[in-house]
């Protein structure tokens, strides 16, 4: 059987990773796809970089919009980010009766209801289990493994950076700015660190959870949303002395009078697994009234976890 024909648009971290995992795992995933699935076509803006990454084996080219006019492409992998030109593209990809993979949360967060209609109207398929913690499969297993159960509230660590921020903060009793500076160092927070720190993606991640879970449309808007700035060193130190951990989650929780959407600084007790998730690392906890409570853990971030995320 013929290959799936994927475009890449993007080739930066995630998209070096889905390319390397797809050619070291070739195989693999042939055998449990039941059929291989070949980049065919990457756009980047950096096409010398691109043609350096991809050598031979794919063909490289600056204009996104190439690869969704291109008839032999069967699915349109969107890793560019933001709400912008990712936004364009992914509904021209639809409109041209392309099937659609993104890594993108923010952009379903905020424009996935437009996006899901579109897709749905054109009988494609829009794939984003990227969007949420990484490498995790949580988006399949609140839509599949989950399916027979009520889902009461989700409750996750779903952002590297806090995490490994709150982390070095208690281990080292460090302040705020100097762990920040640190973990942009070390590659974990960006050079324009607000959507981590304050909270955002966060509450993208936890926006589309939600829909998920609940059946609800994405809402964003609705979230309360508080970051991690606010937070001293003695903070840490006296939620440690009380027996707590404190940790970035983002929530969602059924009520009688609606669903709960929800990201702030929260105390854990120690004995709770989820305190115990250190570094970068992300964990979403999630109850089902018929399973009852559920862990999923793993690297919420990184060129091949989520590239892990973006092939399945």
């Amino acid at each position: 059987m013929k290959p799936i024909q994927v475009g890449l648009l993007g080739i930066g971290t995630v998209g070096g990773g889905v390319f390397t995992v797809l050619e070291r795992n070739q195989d693999e995933i042939t055998r449990r796809a039941g059929r291989g699935i070949r980049i065919n076509t990457v756009a980047d803006l950096n096409v010398e970089r691109a043609k350096e990454l991809v050598k031979d084996r794919a063909q490289v080219v600056s204009d996104a919009r190439a690869v969704i006019s291109n008839p032999e492409i069967d699915v349109v992998v969107e890793l560019i980010g933001g709400y912008g030109i990712a936004k364009d593209l992914v509904l021209e990809a639809i409109a041209a009766g392309k099937h659609v993979v993104t890594a993108n949360k923010a952009l379903i967060a905020v424009h996935g209801n437009e996006i899901f209609k579109a897709a749905h109207d054109k009988g494609v398929m829009v794939a984003f289990e990227a969007a949420v913690a990484g490498g995790i499969p949580i988006i399949k297993a609140l839509r599949e493994g989950l399916t027979a159960n009520r889902i009461e509230w989700i409750a996750g660590i779903i952002n590297g950076t806090t995490n490994f921020i709150l982390s070095e903060m208690r281990d080292k009793g460090l302040d705020f700015a100097t762990v920040l500076k640190e973990a942009q160092r070390l590659g974990y927070a960006e050079a324009d660190p607000t959507f981590d720190i304050e909270g955002v993606d966060a509450a993208h991640k936890a926006t589309i959870m939600s829909a998920i879970a609940f059946g609800i449309p994405m809402q964003f808007e609705k979230a309360h949303v508080e970051g991690i700035t606010k937070l001293d060193a003695i903070d840490i130190k006296y939620a440690e002395q009380l027996g707590y951990r404190i940790k970035l989650l983002g929530i969602a929780k059924k009520t009688t009078t609606g669903v709960e959407l929800r990201v702030h600084p929260t105390l854990i007790p120690t004995k709770r697994l989820i305190a115990n998730v250190e570094g970068a690392m992300n964990a979403v906890q999630v109850f089902g009234d018929a399973v009852g409570t559920t862990l999923y853990y793993g690297k919420g971030a990184g060129s091949e976890p989520t590239a892990s995320a973006v092939i399945a």
